[in-house]
């Protein structure tokens, strides 16, 4: 984490104090490939039925997961593959469609490698990844913000990140997502950093109901 967003606003000292660093990257290692194959295998789940799900389908390809390694199967690969063995693991239908897709487009190189994205700005790389079937703009902001560690992702459409901004200064309403695109940009360029102060903030309002990671998307294709 990069101290220099704790001298933007000293409400972000008094979170910093009270919750630590924000470990934004958390998950480096996942391609633009693995991260949205595993984003679609986990739309609309539990993590453990996600979890229970994608070890079935990578099992089809002899891949298994590993504690934290987990070995993704070739775009090539999954096109080739059975849709009724891919819907007998637990994919839906949708699903099935959506890394299909997600697929043929990493082999027509719409989705990036790793050396390439490293070289694209944060639009370039959202316009690219949201053509993807099943994939909107929430699902690539949190890529950006937890894989590839870009500073400067502000998700405005994320309803705890809004709910928390309207915690931390004090506001009588939820800022809209029009609203708070302007509200944050004394704290460029270290806007991811204060979204996930923001969550944290909002896992506190409710604390049993409150997620371990960023809130589920709504509105996702």
């Amino acid at each position: 984490m990069n101290k220099d967003f704790l001298k933007l606003d000293p409400k972000f000292n008094q979170l910093y104090e009270k919750f630590g660093p924000c470990p934004i990257p958390s998950e480096r290692g996942y391609s633009a490939y693995e991260a949205l194959f595993r984003a679609i295998v986990f739309q609309q789940l539990s993590g453990k039925a996600a979890s229970t799900i994608l070890g079935r389908v990578l099992k089809l390809f002899d891949l298994e997961i590993l504690g934290d390694i987990v070995t993704f199967p070739s775009p090539q690969a999954f096109i080739a593959m059975d849709d009724e063995a891919l819907r007998g693991a637990g994919l839906s239908w949708n699903k099935i469609a959506a890394i299909n897709d997600l697929s043929q487009k990493k082999i027509d190189g719409i989705v990036p490698d790793n050396h390439e994205i490293g070289h694209l700005s944060d639009d370039e790389i959202v316009e690219r990844l949201s053509s993807v079937r099943g994939i909107g703009r929430w699902t690539v902001e949190m890529y950006l913000i937890f894989t590839l560690g870009r500073e400067d992702i502000w998700p405005i459409d994320d309803l705890g990140v809004r709910k928390g901004f309207q915690h931390v200064y004090g506001l009588e309403e939820m800022p809209k997502p029009k609203e708070i695109m302007t509200m944050a940009d004394h704290l460029k360029p270290f806007r991811s950093y204060a979204a996930w102060y923001c969550w944290r903030v909002c896992d506190e309002l409710k604390p049993q109901k409150a997620p371990k990671g960023p809130p589920k998307a709504k509105g996702e294709k």
